[in-house]
């Protein structure tokens, strides 16, 4: 009863505007609450699927290493488990004007505002985004596997992501955990960079104590793929930046800017050959490029050089960095943007 009120106040506080909105929110939040079942009851089930169950078993041993060796949150939150029969939890819907690089933020009552739009159904995500392209914005729409209600509830592990790989599965639950420990209302950038580096730092530690040689040749490999990806993205977002801010005319800007981004898919068709033919990009350059895609991926990462300085000046103690971070968010926006600033330029 209590989190059914928590949930009719926040529709009060949505405004008209909103109200559809919130809803399909809420009966989304329900439909995975009316799901959910204990871990520690699935695995008393003799029913239970050999493959699900040894999933479980080592969801629960990376949650149990997140709180014991990471210092994140020690509570319910993925100690049960919900399937939804579906592939994503939520699809994101990602917008950036025509001559922007910088994505259009929404304003909600508990969250604050964010720099994207989340739905529990593809369908009501792709019409939101279709009247967003009508409006002349570029749009993106991405699935996501799991999402955090920053500690207001106890989130479940999902069937969208329980099957990766033991070392995805943990920089996922690191990332996710980390929503808990710290959240900024109006700053999705600083939050989703602050999580990026935790999963980075949790995962470099979990693979020193319970991976495996292949696990850390993998994850090694992996990393320089994302790497590659992250600085092909940054590299034509800086281009775009220069052109829209440049005098030249619309019809020029959008000639240059279909170019850019033709180049970006042909690096990322080089790039794939390098790696071995790794495909893990291919969803996203599915879709038709434009500014939404590539603001979609420098909200995760904008920040990150700056949260690895604040790291490293504690030592690449998670605690002390924790509470480092706490300080930063407890600035004024304008004097914490140019302490992350700083920190970055070093």
């Amino acid at each position: 009863m209590r989190v059914l009120m928590i949930l009719l106040v926040t529709l009060l506080l949505a405004g008209c505007g909103n109200v559809s909105y919130y809803l399909q929110s809420v009966g989304g939040q329900l439909e995975i609450w009316q799901r959910e079942v204990p871990v520690e009851r699935l695995l008393g089930d003799p029913d239970l699927s050999p493959t699900l169950k040894a999933q479980l078993e080592r969801a629960i041993r990376i949650r149990d290493y997140a709180s014991r060796e990471l210092g994140l949150p020690d509570n319910p939150s993925y100690r049960s488990y919900a399937d939804l029969a579906r592939p994503f939890v939520v699809w994101n819907v990602f917008a950036a004007a025509e001559f922007s690089i910088e994505p259009r933020q929404w304003c909600f009552a508990v969250a604050g505002c964010v720099r994207y739009r989340g739905y529990f159904a593809e369908t009501e995500a792709r019409s939101h985004a279709a009247a967003l392209v009508a409006e002349g914005n570029d749009v993106y729409v991405g699935g996501v596997p799991a999402y955090s209600t920053i500690g207001w509830f106890d989130d479940p592990l999902l069937n969208t992501f329980i099957h990766y790989p033991e070392p995805e599965l943990a920089r996922l639950l690191f990332h996710e955990l980390a929503h808990q420990v710290l959240y900024v209302k109006d700053d999705t950038v600083f939050n989703e960079s602050f999580a990026t580096v935790v999963e980075q730092a949790g995962i470099a530690r979990w693979l020193i104590a319970h991976g495996s040689d292949a696990d850390r040749t993998r994850f090694v490999q992996l990393q320089r793929f994302r790497a590659d990806f992250r600085a092909l993205v940054t590299q034509t977002r800086t281009e775009l930046a220069a052109l829209y801010t440049g005098d030249a005319e619309p019809a020029e800007k959008r000639r240059r800017k279909a170019e850019l981004l033709a180049v970006l898919q042909s690096q990322y068709r080089e790039r794939k050959g390098e790696w071995g033919g790794f495909s893990g990009y291919d969803r996203w350059f599915a879709q038709p490029l434009g500014n939404a895609h590539l603001a979609s991926v420098a909200i995760y990462t904008q920040q990150v050089p700056a949260f690895e300085a604040l790291l490293a000046d504690n030592n690449n103690d998670l605690p002390r960095f924790y509470a480092a971070v706490k300080t930063l968010a407890a600035l004024p926006a304008d004097a914490r943007k140019a302490r992350l600033a700083a920190l970055a330029s070093r």
